[in-house]
C-alpha cells in the first residue's frame, strides 16, 4: 500500500470511515457562515497583518475554505498587496502559467488581441463553475488561490462560490456511491489543448475529489461541457449530473457576491463562477489572480 493509499484509508473522506466522518461533519456544520459577509475580515495594512487579522483569516479558511480581506475602497493597482498577504499566510509557489505576467500573477482584464484574447477570463463573458487549474497534471494541482480586486466591473462580474468540502458532504449524505465514482482515477478527462497546430496540453484524466499528501480534500472540476469528458458508466454519469444540479441550486451554502476595490478572496481553490459584465472603458475591470501549488496551513 502506498503512502497515498494509507492516507486515504485513514481519512474521514474515506466512505468506510463513517464514525470519523460523522464527527467531522458535525464540526464542519457547527456555526458555518450563512453568507459572504460573515467571512469578510477588515485589515489595515496588507504588508503587516496583525496577529488578530491573521487569526481571523485563518479561522474563516479553516471553517469554509475561504475568506475575504477588506482594505477599504481606495483604488491601488499594486500586485505587492496580494503577494504580501499570500506570503504572510505561508503560500509562495506561484503557478506561472502561460497567461500569467512576468511576476507570476495574472492581470484579469478584458484583452482584445494576442494569446489572452482566446480565453474567457480575459473577456466580458460568463465563466461557469470550475476550480482553478483543473486541467493541470495531478502532480501540479492548484491548492490555493488569491483574487484581488483593483476595480470591479461597471455592471455585473459577480462571483458565486461553493466550499468543496460542503459539496462533498452533501453528495456523500445523499449517496456515498457518488463519492466513490467521483474519486475514481479516470472519473473526469480534460481533452488536449491544441493551439495553431501546436499541442499545448495533452489529455489529462483524474478524479474530481482527491486527497492531498496531508489528507485534506481537494477538488478539480469544470462545468464546461466542451472542456470535459466524463467516464461513461452509469454511476459516474448520475454523480456528475447531481453535482451540477447541486451547484446550480439556491442552497443556503451557495454564496454570492462581488468583490469591490480593495477586497480580495483568499481560498483553498473553492468552486467559483463569474457572471458576464460590462466594462467602463474609462475605468475597466481589473483583478490580480495568484494561483499557488501550496496549501494554506
Amino acid at each position: 500500500m502506498t503512502a497515498a493509499d494509507k492516507c486515504y484509508s485513514a481519512s474521514v473522506f474515506h466512505c468506510h470511515n463513517d464514525t470519523a466522518y460523522q464527527q467531522w461533519k458535525k464540526q464542519k456544520l457547527t456555526d458555518y457562515p450563512a453568507s459572504l459577509t460573515e467571512i469578510v475580515v477588515p485589515i489595515k495594512n496588507a504588508c503587516a497583518l496583525t496577529d488578530d487579522e491573521l487569526q481571523q483569516i485563518r479561522q474563516r479558511l479553516l471553517k469554509s475554505n475561504m475568506a475575504i480581506y477588506d482594505l477599504g475602497r481606495e483604488i491601488v493597482a499594486d500586485k505587492s498587496i496580494p503577494e504580501q498577504i499570500a506570503q504572510q499566510l505561508g503560500i509562495h509557489a506561484l503557478d506561472k502559467n502561460e497567461c500569467a505576467d512576468n511576476d507570476g500573477f495574472s492581470s484579469i482584464q478584458v484583452v482584445d488581441d494576442g494569446l489572452h484574447s482566446i480565453y474567457i477570463p480575459y473577456s466580458e463573458k460568463q465563466i461557469n463553475w470550475h476550480t482553478d487549474g483543473y486541467y493541470n497534471r495531478l502532480s501540479e494541482q492548484i491548492y490555493s488561490m488569491l483574487l484581488h480586486c483593483v476595480r470591479p466591473a461597471c455592471t455585473g462580474g459577480e462571483n458565486h462560490l461553493w466550499d468543496p468540502e460542503i459539496v462533498y458532504l452533501l453528495l456523500r449524505d445523499e449517496n456515498p456511491d457518488y463519492i466513490k465514482a467521483l474519486m475514481a482515477p479516470d472519473a473526469m478527462t480534460i481533452p488536449k489543448n491544441v493551439l495553431k497546430g501546436q499541442l499545448i496540453r495533452p489529455d489529462r484524466s483524474g478524479p474530481v475529489f482527491m486527497l492531498t499528501d496531508q489528507g485534506r480534500l481537494h477538488m478539480r472540476y469544470t462545468a464546461r461541457a466542451r472542456n470535459v469528458i466524463w467516464k461513461e458508466d452509469d454511476i459516474t454519469q448520475q454523480a456528475q449530473q447531481r453535482l451540477r444540479q447541486l451547484l446550480d441550486s439556491d442552497h443556503k451554502f451557495h454564496f454570492k457576491g462581488k468583490l469591490e476595490s480593495g477586497q480580495g478572496l483568499i481560498c483553498n481553490n473553492v468552486l467559483h463562477t463569474r457572471s458576464a459584465f460590462k466594462d467602463d472603458k474609462n475605468a475597466p475591470r481589473l483583478l490580480y489572480r495568484g494561483r499557488y501549488f501550496d496549501q494554506i496551513n
